[in-house]
């Protein structure tokens, strides 16, 4: 049997065990999804982190971070206390840490575009930030419940609010469309004029077209998928934390599963470098983030990085190769360049 068939047969095993649970939790008489999949618990390191590792001011849980290659910051969120930091010129011998205030923790974050600004999600508030780069200057403005994460595209930012079972799509600084989403809608990521976002309780990927807002369609995503990134060929690439592994989806005309990775060690977070052509993910069982090939169908393992502890977030620089990844455990950003090649294990 082929690589590739192997693959559809084991991700329709998934969706059909997957599909069996939700049945089994809907027999009762208040229907509802099995938990949506969490991290895994990251255990004491092992081995020494690659490269630098940062303490961010105030020792908060580090989670959330983006690389920009036009200005050459890194923005890096905490909780308990709250901030967001952006940082410059993080392997010099004095990396620059700059704190900006925001009106609560920040969850996830993303690039509008090249230059910025930084898209990030404050859960507590309802709020989508704005962070511009490299001032700092952030605008606030109210989406739905509790929203997780947003993307960028077609001159629009799409926020997924996990807590409403929405997408608000907003513009000008205010939310000009609201479109109804699978339960629990968490990472979302743009291929192109292609949204796709993750709804981890209903377990299932929706698209929805960028410029008429229209759905373009919904397909089993796994056994609990949690985050989602996309490629310049219009494909997405999300972790199923709970099924161990990366599921490769083609985004349209409506989404289809491709292909699938096998990644043992609680897959969590992802970031691609598409000038590169390379996927990271982060292991948060194992303390690890590993390197893989972008190819035609399922992404090629290369090489394993031990990490800070609890890699919840993982983000690269495609100008510079820089990895950056967020320790949640003890407030951490670890930078590293991979090229020199500092793998170690598997």
């Amino acid at each position: 049997m082929s690589g590739r068939s192997r693959g559809f047969g084991q991700a329709a095993a998934l969706r059909t065990a997957a599909a069996a649970a939700i049945l089994i939790a809907a027999c009762g008489s208040d229907p509802e999804f099995p938990p949506p999949a969490e991290p895994g618990v990251a255990p004491a390191p092992t081995a020494e982190p690659v490269g630098r590792v940062i303490a961010l001011p105030g020792g908060g849980e580090a989670e959330g971070v983006v690389a920009d290659p036009v200005t050459g910051l890194a923005a890096v969120g905490t909780r308990d206390p709250d901030a967001l930091f952006l940082v410059a010129e993080p392997l010099s011998p004095r990396p620059a840490v700059r704190r900006i205030g925001v009106p609560e923790s920040v969850r996830h974050l993303q690039l509008a575009m090249p230059g910025g600004p930084v898209l990030g999600t404050a859960e507590r508030s309802d709020d989508l930030l704005e962070v511009a780069l490299p001032s700092g200057r952030v605008r606030t403005t109210p989406v739905g419940d509790f929203p997780h994460d947003a993307a960028a595209a077609a001159g629009r930012i799409f926020v997924a609010d996990e807590g409403a079972d929405t997408i608000s799509v907003v513009e000008g600084g205010g939310v000009t469309a609201t479109l109804p989403a699978p339960e629990q809608p968490g990472g979302i990521a743009a291929a192109g004029e292609s949204v796709g976002a993750i709804a981890v309780a209903e377990r299932t990927l929706a698209t929805y077209d960028a410029r008429t807002l229209e759905s373009t369609g919904e397909v089993g995503a796994g056994v609990g998928p949690t985050h989602i990134v996309a490629s310049d060929d219009r494909r997405f690439y999300v972790a199923d934390t709970q099924g161990d592994a990366i599921l490769i989806f083609e985004a349209g005309p409506e989404p289809r599963l491709l292909d699938r990775a096998n990644l043992p060690g609680g897959p969590y977070g992802l970031a691609i470098d598409n000038a590169g052509g390379r996927l990271w993910v982060t292991q948060t069982e194992r303390n690890r983030v590993v390197e893989f090939e972008l190819t035609d169908l399922a992404p090629r393992r290369l090489r394993s990085f031990p990490t800070v502890q609890q890699p919840n977030s993982v983000a690269v620089d495609p100008g510079t190769g820089y990895v950056y990844v967020a320790g949640r455990s003890g407030g951490e950003l670890q930078v590293f360049d991979p090229n020199p090649g500092q793998a170690e294990g598997s």
